[in-house]
């Protein structure tokens, strides 16, 4: 009895889409037939299978980003009933019904669920998150890092670029430039590095221009948000007091 229900259940879909990033949103429903343990990425799966609306019609397949399917790549952010999450982690029988899914509204649309992150990106390149190398040639070990410092510097490594900590941001639109949390995190992973710290003025620098960290406004939905638990408040707080300090050498000439 209990495998017969299992079939005849049905799971609820309502998805906000659109064609082209110039077009005008709208919103499709589907229903599809229920299987345990699934995720959101699987009902997708099966709509893409069998693109046909909850009243009978036949549409397009809905369009989506995905990746590792165990939340490392980022790529499947969207926002779940009105949260934003990855979606290959967001199991089915802990979501209320109708699922609710819309693409994120910090990033420009690209088509249905898909939206360009570029803006992440180039924050990175601002701010110079990377590890500068002289030539690809082999340099020997580098310096150890403290295993006190490992410690928490792992925990900002696992940041995966996936937008979620923007999009919870309030501070995070279209009317200002602020860079946002994950790059200002990711300062505070390389300046604590033995060897990016040789570039930390410049990371500093990069955060005390316009739409820097000056931006923040301690909402902190952005720790609440992170799917990997990054503590971005704490490295927003660091990087305060780094960035405070730094002005008052320059001032001093020191």
């Amino acid at each position: 009895m209990a495998e017969t229900a299992t079939k005849q259940r049905t799971v609820k879909f309502i998805i906000t889409r659109r064609e082209r990033p110039e077009a005008a949103p709208y919103t499709e429903e589907f229903e599809i037939p229920y299987r345990p343990n699934m995720n959101v990425i699987s009902a997708l799966m099966e709509i893409q299978r069998n693109p046909v609306k909850a009243d009978g019609a036949k549409t397009t397949p809905v369009v989506w980003e995905s990746n590792c399917l165990e939340e490392v790549c980022g790529a499947c952010s969207m926002v779940i009933n009105g949260k934003p999450r990855q979606a290959c982690s967001a199991l089915v029988d802990k979501l209320e019904q109708p699922i609710r899914l819309e693409p994120m509204s910090t990033f420009p649309v690209v088509r249905d669920l898909v939206i360009n992150r570029e803006r992440m990106f180039q924050a990175l390149k601002k701010v110079k998150a990377w590890i500068p190398i002289d030539g690809t040639y082999d340099l020997g070990p580098g310096p150890r890092m403290a295993e006190s410092k490992r410690q928490w510097a792992y925990e900002l490594s696992k940041c995966m670029t996936c937008g979620v900590c923007l999009e919870a941001c309030p501070n995070v639109n279209d009317r200002n430039s602020f860079i946002g949390p994950a790059a200002i995190s990711q300062v505070r992973l390389f300046n604590a590095h033995p060897t990016g710290e040789m570039n930390a003025h410049e990371r500093l620098e990069a955060l005390m221009d316009e739409g820097g960290i000056e931006g923040c406004g301690n909402s902190q939905n952005c720790v609440r948000s992170c799917p990997k638990g990054i503590p971005l408040t704490t490295s927003i707080a660091a990087i305060n007091k780094d960035t405070t300090k730094h002005l008052f050498k320059k001032w001093l000439g020191m």
